[in-house]
């Protein structure tokens, strides 16, 4: 089915389509010599409006070039014959008018169902095209229906596009009903949770192989705002976004809502019951596909080739999770998807030894390493030149999982013992002392930073984890000058576009030989994918601005459009449930509650590193984070 979605398809006042944006071009590109034309009636009732429309679409088609075979409308009076009608064209032209009326005429002869398998063209017009949609938002027209509680603004359409758009731009854009504003009043209030499409007669929605695009000026309507996307004779596509594991952690369905506020169609592929979804998710998915497991790669593979069959080519593939980087890479490889990275370049992102090559490439210190795999002695040459203590980590491990901190030979060779048949998968790096700090930064296809974060944990997460020990650490007001330099390096040197990163980096306590002064940074590990747990909530909050709707934009425009505010420290401090704490949750939010920005239980899967309770505040000046913690963690 091809499906072009118009406020009209003639300029006013000219008796014929319009060859403006190529609209012309598109339905004859989508019509056989001679069509079977069907128009479905937005007043089946109304004998002589019907009549009207008909006589005059016919002579619009007619004046355009086109002859067909037949022109027919659907109304009141043969919808009994409806099955037959439909079957018959190739051609079906929903009409305008008043959109509840139409659309009880549709459920009534069933078009919904009559439309499977349909191969034509379906053309909307006006009320027909707002009728396509799954869900109509059906704006007040008439007078008394701004102001009517029983006025259904919201209606049941044919499903053939996720899309609502508000047609006729120029008639409408000052129109006042019932002393409302239509869109200040009516359709902006309604935008907070979903997205509409504004557009003047001769531009048009082009929707073939589930690819959709915009012909033509057109505004967005979301969030309260609207703003222009496209102009004269451009063309906005609506991008297809595959989202692997979108409910995993939860505040991953804002990554979705951004892109789904953009007008990105955002393909869910996750192991969840449909229902067990958040509302925000649900909301923002334009569609779900639930396999049984996410590590099963075939049936995650079939899932993606069942998304590019039904919406055609698929723009992006991502879970923003380091768990699936290795899926991710191989299923862009598989489809073709040339936004992220693929198979061929997966290694240097996620094994610590490849990542030392392209530090060496970027001139970047790192502490020095071997690879278990060289065997027990190489291993003891290797300490003889470092000294102890050593760190033992797998090569392709995410965060702390796995890593063991070896403070003598003896503890070494107990380590091999240990480790007898996956020594080979595991790499030793000399041990550094300094403080732990994070470039995070969302970067665009050019290569270049469009947001930028600092985060310090005084305590590394391998210590947390191993000593059970209370999680604290903040987020910076601002990323220090030589952090962003070899930041930015380091994302140089990987070749890294399009993608939110969070490189890891030793500051160094003291001078060290070979690394670097005191105060320098070097290399421990690069992440190609946002910080974990509540770090990206932390850089809202510290920035006065939305990440999650960064990524969106950046994904869809290339740019950020999400303007940051007033600067904050922003501290993360969480407490075991397996200590008892001199404080309690009343007092830390009567002393707190006013910079407090989050305080909620942490979910079990990320408890290991960041404990059970979790308090999120934002301060002016340093000086409080360090109080801030003392008093939540006091036991």
């Amino acid at each position: 089915m091809t499906l072009i979605l118009t406020g009209s398809p003639t300029r006013y006042g000219e008796d014929h389509f319009t060859e403006d944006n190529g609209l012309l071009a598109a339905v004859l590109a989508a019509l056989p010599p001679h069509p079977h034309v069907l128009l479905v009636s937005a007043a089946p009732d109304d004998r002589k409006f019907t009549d009207y429309v008909l006589d005059s679409m016919s002579e619009c088609i007619r004046n355009s070039g086109i002859t067909p075979a037949s022109v027919t409308m659907l109304d009141r009076r043969n919808a009994g014959l409806a099955r037959e009608l439909v079957r018959s064209a190739d051609w079906i032209v929903l009409c305008g008018g008043h959109v509840p009326t139409q659309n009880r005429f549709l459920h009534e002869i069933r078009l919904k169902e009559l439309l499977r398998g349909f191969d034509g063209l379906v053309m909307g017009c006006s009320a027909g095209s707002m009728n396509c949609a799954e869900r109509v938002f059906s704006h007040p027209e008439l007078p008394g229906e701004a102001v009517d509680p029983q006025y259904p603004r919201w209606l049941e359409g044919l499903g053939l596009t996720k899309l609502q758009i508000v047609p006729h731009y120029d008639q409408v854009r000052g129109v006042v009903l019932d002393g409302l504003r239509l869109f200040e009043d009516v359709i902006f209030p309604e935008s907070w949770r979903h997205a509409f499409y504004t557009f003047p007669d001769g531009g048009y929605i082009l929707s073939r192989n589930g690819r959709e695009e915009l012909h033509g000026t057109a505004w967005e309507i979301s969030n309260g705002q609207m703003r222009q996307i496209a102009a004269e004779n451009q063309v906005y596509t609506f991008m297809n976004v595959i989202f692997i594991s979108p409910h995993f952690p939860q505040t991953y369905a804002h990554f979705c809502s951004g892109l789904r506020a953009n007008g990105a169609n955002v393909l869910g592929i996750a192991d969840a019951p449909y229902e067990q979804l958040s509302d925000e998710l649900r909301s923002a998915l334009t569609d779900y596909y639930k396999v049984n497991n996410l590590k099963d790669y075939d049936e995650v593979y079939r899932a993606v080739a069942w998304y590019a069959h039904r919406y055609g080519k698929i723009d992006w593939i991502e879970s923003n999770n380091e768990y699936w980087l290795e899926q991710d890479a191989r299923l862009r490889t598989d489809f073709n998807v040339t936004t992220g990275i693929r198979n061929d370049r997966i290694a240097s992102i996620r094994n610590k030894s490849e990542m030392k090559k392209y530090y060496a490439l970027g001139g970047i210190p790192t502490a020095r390493q071997i690879k278990c795999v060289e065997g027990l002695a190489k291993v003891k040459a290797f300490v003889r030149k470092t000294g102890y203590p050593i760190i033992a980590k797998p090569d392709g491990g995410m965060g702390a999982s796995g890593t063991t901190k070896i403070h003598d030979i003896a503890e070494l060779e107990a380590w091999f013992a240990a480790h007898p048949d996956n020594y080979g998968q595991y790499v030793i790096e000399e041990f550094i002392t300094g403080l732990l700090v994070s470039y995070d930064a969302i970067y665009d296809s050019k290569g270049e930073p469009i947001f930028e974060n600092n985060t310090v944990f005084p305590t590394p997460i391998m210590e947390i984890v191993h000593d059970n020990l209370e999680t604290c650490y903040w987020t910076n007001k601002t990323v220090p000058a030589k952090l962003a330099a070899i930041g930015r390096r380091t994302v140089k040197a990987f070749d890294i576009k399009s993608r939110f990163v969070h490189l890891e980096f030793f500051q160094l306590d003291r001078d060290r030989e070979g690394l670097g002064k005191k105060g320098d940074y070097v290399g421990l590990e690069v992440n190609m994918r946002p910080p974990g747990g509540y770090t990206p909530d932390m850089m809202d909050f510290a920035h006065s601005t939305d990440v999650f709707q960064i990524w969106a934009d950046m994904v869809v425009y290339d740019e950020a459009r999400k303007p940051q505010g007033e600067q904050y420290y922003c501290a993360y401090a969480a407490r075991r449930d397996c200590y008892t704490y001199k404080h309690s949750h009343e007092e830390i939010m009567a002393r707190y509650g006013a910079d407090i920005c989050m305080a909620e239980r942490v979910p079990q899967a990320l408890s290991d590193d960041l404990c059970d309770m979790a308090y999120i505040a934002r301060f002016k000046e340093r000086k409080d984070i360090d109080r801030f913690f003392a008093f939540v963690c006091e036991r």
